[in-house]
């Protein structure tokens, strides 16, 4: 392949990119702006193997084969409510990569047509270095805390934040001696403090803010990405990962704005812990059964389905589909409220949703559907605690306190589906359950559904 059909191929596949990043942005057109992408890497990978400068071997070949064959079957072994932790697996091996790639640069002997050049070409390595490392263990510890292979409190370290001064600080002396040529050694260094770094950061996230980490992390990947652009000399792989640099940089800020937290508090581990005694709950909570159910269901006009994580891990999105269809058959005014923390990744819930074949125009955002509680006979929350959490709104010392929240007591009657009476992966209790108007419909989510739709004819 030539330069000239290379770089056309490049262009190609940049608008691709482009026009999948859009299309992701409305539910309708989601599934063609995932093959954009799919076509668009594609075109990518076959461009750079392609090139005259790439020599195509067996470790090549053989490296190629064994990937796609590992991508396969992880995409197919993977449930969607491993997605998330899958993606923040993803994460750390782009960090690992670009870690990989700085250090085999900096053992590269370069021939540099100028000083100029041999400096901007250190400082490429160095932050590339940088960049994937804090990646590399910050999306490991994610991955932990997402899985529930460690805990999802954070971590709260003393002297936490000097700790992180200390270790940037020292990077940026090391950055200077490696730049006069005090040797490798500063590089790896350097790359054993990133890697401290990464890890100190997520660990200090409470699990509440795990779907801003996750954006985060994608954030952090795009910028390692461009950083192993820059290294390699690759337009296409800086242009993608500024894309993914900053799409997912203005995705962790909305996301902290639907959450009321401070973007640069969330990344540096600012939150987790409460300042002060949390408010008292009264009273009990009230457990309602599938006849119950099945009566309040019947007499309303108006209903509003929240979904959670919990919905994921029940994998009960075909029976709320079907539930759904059924109300609707009867005559029943049915909505989705959507939180956009709402599960462990941003747009979880929408995902479960379309792939039940839920119709769109009633999946509707917290902004658009809020107002609308008071007005609304029964609320259905199934697998839900902190974006439905009144303590939000009502307890200025709690862990969320002053995060936008869906409104559901202000319904006529809330069903919570819960497994049980605990408090969940975030650890906050929730006032809703105790609320005059709300009835715990316990069990799991699947099979509690299942044995509702055999009430509803």
């Amino acid at each position: 392949m030539t330069i000239g059909l290379q770089t056309a191929a490049y262009i190609a596949a940049t608008v691709l990119f482009i026009l999948s990043l859009g299309g992701l942005s409305n539910q309708e057109k989601a599934k063609r702006a995932v093959w954009f992408g799919i076509i668009g890497m594609a075109i990518a990978v076959l461009a750079t193997v392609a090139a005259p400068s790439v020599p195509i071997d067996q470790i090549l070949i053989g490296t190629i084969v064994i990937g796609a064959v590992i991508g396969v079957v992880v995409a197919n072994r993977v449930e969607m409510t491993g997605m998330p932790q899958l993606v923040a697996a993803l994460h750390s091996f782009v960090g690992l990569a670009a870690v990989f790639i700085g250090i085999n640069s900096d053992l590269t002997v370069h021939d540099f047509a100028s000083v100029a050049e041999q400096v901007i070409h250190e400082v490429e390595v160095f932050l590339g270095v940088f960049i994937g490392a804090v990646t590399f263990t910050g999306s490991i510890v994610a991955y932990g805390k997402l899985a529930g292979k460690l805990s999802g409190k954070a971590m709260i370290l003393p002297g936490r934040h000097l700790w992180n001064i200390l270790i940037v600080a020292a990077s940026l002396v090391l950055l200077v001696m490696y730049m006069n040529h005090a040797g490798s050694w500063t590089l790896y260094a350097m790359t054993i403090l990133a890697l401290i770094l990464g890890a100190h950061l997520v660990l200090a996230i409470g699990g509440a803010d795990m779907p801003v980490v996750v954006s985060m992390l994608n954030s952090y990947s795009g910028w390692a990405a461009a950083a192993t652009g820059f290294l390699l000399g690759n337009d296409l792989l800086i242009v993608v990962g500024a894309l993914v640099g900053s799409s997912g940089a203005i995705l962790s800020y909305i996301m902290c704005k639907a959450m009321n937290r401070h973007f640069v508090s969330v990344i540096l581990g600012g939150w987790g812990d409460a300042s002060g005694p949390q408010m008292e709950i009264e009273g009990e909570q009230v457990a309602i059964d599938v006849d119950g159910v099945t009566g309040a269901l019947e007499d309303a006009d108006s209903v509003i389905i929240v979904p959670g994580y919990g919905m994921a891990v029940a994998q009960a999105q075909q029976s709320v589909s079907e539930l759904t269809r059924r109300l609707r058959a009867k005559g029943k005014n049915v909505r989705f409220a959507i939180h956009p923390v709402a599960g462990r990744l941003p747009g979880h819930m929408n995902v479960l949703l379309a792939e039940a074949k839920v119709p769109y125009d009633i999946v509707l955002e917290m902004d658009e559907i809020n107002d609308d509680f008071k007005d609304t006979d029964v609320v259905i929350v199934i697998g839900s605690n902190d974006i439905v959490n009144p303590a939000a709104q009502e307890d200025p010392n709690s862990p969320i306190a002053g995060m936008p929240v869906l409104e559901v007591w202000n319904a006529k009657q809330v069903i919570v589906s819960k497994r049980g009476q605990g408090t969940g992966y975030s650890g906050i209790e929730n006032p809703l359950f105790y609320k005059d108007n709300t009835r715990m419909f316990y069990g799991d989510a699947k099979a509690s559904l299942d044995q509702l739709l055999t009430q509803l004819s």
